[in-house]
C-alpha cells in the first residue's frame, strides 16, 4: 500500500469509532486463531487442560507467573491398571496406555536435565505392566544411565517375585508396599486383595527379600472409616520400615467421587479429628510421617501416563501438556506445585541407599 493510501486509511479509522472496532474485534479473531493453533493437545487431553492454559496465559499477561519449580522429586504414574480394587483409589484404571519404553526414557531424561534428583515409579500397579520388567528396565535406566540419586516405587505388593530383586534390585533404593491393615477381613472389606491371597503375609515377605537384596523397606497407608480405629503398633515396629506414611484419605473429582469416577470413596472419608486421632494412637511410632489432605493435594509433583503433570490443588487432576511435547519447563506451571509445602514436608531431602545407612 503506497504512502497517500495508507494515511488515509488511518484518517478514516480514526475518525469512525465504528471502524475503529471493527479492524480491533479481526485483530483479536486473528491472535486467537493463532492461539488455536499453538495449544493443539496430544492424546489424551482434556478440557480442564485447556482451561488451565487459558489461565495460565490471563497469568502471563498479567506478569504475575512465577519461575518455573525445580522438578526435585517427581511421582510417575506410567500406568493406570490394577489387580486390586482398593474403594478409595484416587489413580483409577481410566486408560490402558503406557508409554513406549524409548519415550519414557526420553522424558525421565528431560526431567534429569531439569533438576530432577528423585524419581518414584507407582500406578495403578508398577509391576502389573510386562510382568514388571518395564519398570525394572525404568529403575535401571534412571540408576545407571540417568545416575539419579534417589530411586524408588510404590506397590501393592501382589505381584513382586523375587527374581525381580535378582535382576534390578541393585538399581533401586527404596520399595513402598501399600498396606491399609493388619487384619485380613478389613483389607478385604477396603479392596486390597485379590482372592484368598493374604496381602500381610506377602508384606512379612517383601520385607525380608528387601533386606536380603539391600532395598530400604517403606510401608504406605492409606487411613479411613475401615481402619480408623485400629493399632499397628506391634506390626509396624516388627516390621520396622525406613518410614510409614500415614495417608489421609482423600477425595479427587473425576477418580474416586463424582459422576464420571470409577470408585466410590465418600464412604471410606474421615475427619480431621479422626485422622489426628490415629496419629496419637501411634505417637510412639519413630518412623510415622503423616500426610494431610492438605499436604497431598499440592507437595506432591504428579505425572500421569502420557508424562503430562497434574493439579489437583481444585479437588481433581487438571493435566497439563506433555513433557514430552513442550519441555518440562513450561509444563511444570501447570502442576500446582507449591515448592514451600513440599520443603515443609521435607521433601527436599532425597533417600538412597548411602543416605540411610541400614544395617542389612
Amino acid at each position: 500500500m503506497r504512502t497517500w493510501e495508507t494515511k488515509m486509511l488511518f484518517a478514516s479509522v480514526v475518525a469512525s469509532p465504528k471502524l475503529l472496532l471493527q479492524l480491533c474485534v479481526s485483530t483479536l479473531h486473528f491472535i486467537f486463531c493463532a492461539l488455536s493453533k499453538v495449544c493443539n493437545w496430544t492424546a489424551g487431553s482434556s478440557k480442564a487442560a485447556k482451561s488451565a492454559v487459558s489461565s495460565l496465559e490471563r497469568k502471563v499477561s498479567q506478569g504475575t507467573v512465577r519461575d518455573a519449580a525445580t522438578p526435585t522429586s517427581v511421582n510417575y504414574h506410567f500406568t493406570r491398571k490394577c489387580n486390586y480394587k482398593c474403594g478409595f483409589c484416587f489413580h483409577t484404571a481410566k486408560t490402558s496406555f503406557v508409554l513406549p519404553l524409548e519415550e519414557a526414557e526420553r522424558g525421565l531424561k528431560l526431567l534429569k536435565e531439569s533438576g530432577m534428583e528423585k524419581i518414584n515409579f507407582s500406578g495403578g500397579e508398577p509391576f502389573l505392566h510386562d510382568k514388571g520388567d518395564f519398570l525394572g528396565k525404568l529403575v535401571q535406566y534412571c540408576k545407571v544411565d540417568l545416575q539419579l540419586p534417589s530411586v524408588s516405587i510404590v506397590s501393592n505388593g501382589s505381584m513382586i517375585k523375587e527374581k525381580w530383586f535378582q535382576k534390578y534390585g541393585d538399581y533401586l533404593d527404596i520399595l513402598a508396599i501399600s498396606c491399609d491393615s493388619f487384619d485380613e477381613a478389613t483389607n478385604q472389606l477396603i479392596g486390597r486383595a485379590q482372592g484368598r491371597k493374604s496381602h500381610i503375609d506377602n508384606l512379612y515377605k517383601i520385607r525380608n527379600w528387601c533386606k536380603q537384596y539391600k532395598v530400604a523397606f517403606k510401608i504406605n497407608s492409606v487411613i479411613n472409616t475401615f481402619n480408623s480405629d485400629e493399632d499397628m503398633t506391634e506390626h509396624i515396629v516388627e516390621l520396622n520400615p525406613v518410614r510409614w506414611k500415614v495417608f489421609q484419605c482423600l477425595l479427587i473429582d473425576g477418580e474416586n467421587a463424582g459422576e464420571t469416577a470409577l470408585r466410590e470413596a465418600e464412604r471410606f472419608v474421615i475427619s480431621d479429628e479422626q485422622f489426628q486421632d490415629f496419629l496419637n494412637r501411634h505417637s510412639s511410632v519413630s518412623c510415622l510421617v503423616p500426610e494431610s489432605n492438605e499436604k497431598m493435594r499440592n507437595s506432591y509433583l504428579i505425572l500421569d501416563e502420557y508424562m503430562r503433570f497434574l493439579d489437583c490443588r481444585q479437588g481433581r487432576k487438571d493435566p497439563s501438556k506433555s513433557i514430552l511435547d513442550v519441555g518440562v519447563k513450561e509444563a511444570i506451571c501447570f502442576s500446582g506445585f507449591d515448592e514451600k509445602m513440599f520443603l515443609k514436608r521435607g521433601g527436599k531431602y532425597v533417600w538412597s541407599k548411602a543416605d540411610m545407612k541400614l544395617e542389612w
